[in-house]
């Protein structure tokens, strides 16, 4: 005897106590997933800063480079007349022994004395260009040594950049692996869950 209102069953039913788990567990990936590529870029940004650390040491050496260049440039050019002042001094000192022989053994006049001082500030005009020319070696090696100790920099802060850009490919690597794995696991279970396509039943057609 058939029932009244009897149906077919439904077949939908509330979520399942491992569809839920399911859920979270999918939930709890993405959740891992963007804290990975947050580490990532973490690591990307302390890179990045490296490099730019690296590219205005880089400037700061080349500056220095430069100034030391120019600094060698103006010695060189201060000790090149030093020559020049040496043969004006030698000129005078032979002056100076022509005049005494004439005079003999007569006292010493004034165009002997005259020829003493130009002598003496000429040696002082020499002793003052080394001078001169040692301050701007020793400005020149200074800088130079400045150089060498920001080069030392430049390396520590390379070494950084290349470390901190590794862990941001590993941490990138591991999120993608994790969104693929979750990606299937979502195509997976919106596949099991998929209702039946219409006319896909194995049970033959009503006969007429």
């Amino acid at each position: 005897m058939a029932t009244g209102g009897g149906g077919a069953p439904s077949t939908t039913s509330g979520a399942t106590p491992l569809a839920a788990r399911r859920s979270r567990w999918i939930g709890q990936q993405y959740a891992d997933i963007t804290k990975l590529r947050e580490i990532a870029a973490r690591h990307d940004r302390a890179s990045a800063r490296a490099q730019q650390r690296v590219a205005r040491l880089n400037s700061r050496i080349s500056k220095l480079r430069h100034q030391a260049t120019v600094l060698r440039e103006k010695s060189q050019k201060v000790l090149a007349t030093v020559p020049e002042i040496e043969q004006q001094m030698k000129q005078h000192e032979r002056d100076i022994e022509a005049s005494t022989k004439k005079t003999g053994g007569a006292p010493i006049g004034s165009d002997v004395t005259n020829l003493h001082y130009r002598v003496r500030k000429l040696q002082q005009k020499v002793v003052d260009r080394q001078q001169k020319a040692r301050a701007l070696e020793l400005r020149a090696a200074t800088k130079t040594q400045k150089t060498a100790e920001l080069k030392v920099k430049v390396d520590r802060y390379t070494e950084v950049a290349r470390l901190e850009e590794q862990e941001a490919v590993a941490y990138r690597q591991r999120a993608d692996r994790l969104q693929m794995i979750s990606e299937g696991e979502v195509a997976d279970q919106l596949k099991a869950n998929a209702p039946p396509a219409k006319g896909s039943s194995d049970e033959p057609p009503p006969t007429l």
